[in-house]
């Protein structure tokens, strides 16, 4: 006769009952959320310190313009992932995650976006391209205070808008016709590099689509040229800069500083 093992039984029975025990508390935990209604807005606005296009309020207000029922409402009737979706199409937002719990709270963490320069265009209309290549339009609210690029830009918002400056420069069409991949490329390397970033304040583009860049400090255009050998460009300006304007005294000595030919600084006097 087989000998019974009383000690595996045993074993299987706790098991039993603490599986018994667990779906017991789920089914209680999800009985209750179903009666948990949203009774806390709670809003989380990052990196207000470099922008304030948007705060607490303000997404606050954009769900209440869209007549979307969140406060007194069941947990369990809101649509977070179409909430998420409507607030990351702000043009202020760059990313926003929203999340519920069993306590009644919604909590809502947003990131905005970072302008990168402000394009100007020839018609006189002005937007932004931020710091992940995307435009961005203007606010009512806040300026940002970043390059300027002006001249010969042609192209609308509106047309524009739906694309990136990378997808820009990756399509072959489009690359050939616009010039705001090369104003996002030139902006990304002054805004990466300290010096430039303090030296720099606004990128214009000529007619034969070459890029001139004025400084905030001297009275002179540096000529750039096509916007490609950026760091080669820069070296050559900044040791021209400490080796030479500093020691002669030359900020407002020269009309201008052409940069555009490989291993040579010509400048213009006035």
């Amino acid at each position: 006769m087989k000998k019974i093992n009383f000690k595996k039984i045993f074993t299987i029975v706790l098991w039993i009952i603490g599986l018994s025990g667990l779906m017991a508390s789920l089914a209680f935990a999800t009985g209750k959320e179903k009666e948990v209604v949203a009774e806390n807005v709670l809003v989380s606005v990052n990196n207000t310190d470099i922008n304030t296009f948007i705060d607490e309020e303000d997404v606050k207000e954009f769900f209440s313009e869209r007549n979307d029922a969140i406060l007194n409402t069941p947990i369990k009737n809101i649509d977070v992932n179409s909430l998420e979706k409507a607030l990351n199409s702000h043009p202020a937002v760059e990313n926003a995650d929203i999340a519920v719990d069993v306590n009644g709270d919604i909590t809502i963490d947003v990131t905005q976006r970072t302008p990168l320069v402000r394009v100007m265009n020839s018609d006189g209309e002005s937007y932004y391209i931020d710091n992940q290549s995307k435009l961005m339009p203007l606010s009512d609210k806040f300026t940002a205070r970043v390059l300027i690029a002006t001249g010969n830009i042609n192209e609308p918002f509106a047309t524009r808008y739906q694309f990136s400056a990378k997808a820009i420069a990756k399509n072959a069409l489009f690359s050939q016709v616009s010039v705001l991949d090369d104003i996002y490329a030139i902006s990304d390397f002054i805004a990466k590099d300290s010096v430039l970033a303090s030296l720099i304040h606004q990128i214009n583009v000529t007619n034969d689509k070459e890029l001139e860049l004025y400084p905030s400090i001297g009275n002179h255009k540096i000529v750039f040229g096509e916007a490609k050998d950026f760091q080669e460009k820069f070296d050559k300006l900044k040791l021209f800069y400490t080796e030479g304007l500093n020691k002669t005294d030359g900020w407002n000595k020269y009309s201008t500083i052409n940069i555009k030919y490989k291993n040579q600084v010509v400048c213009t006097k006035k």
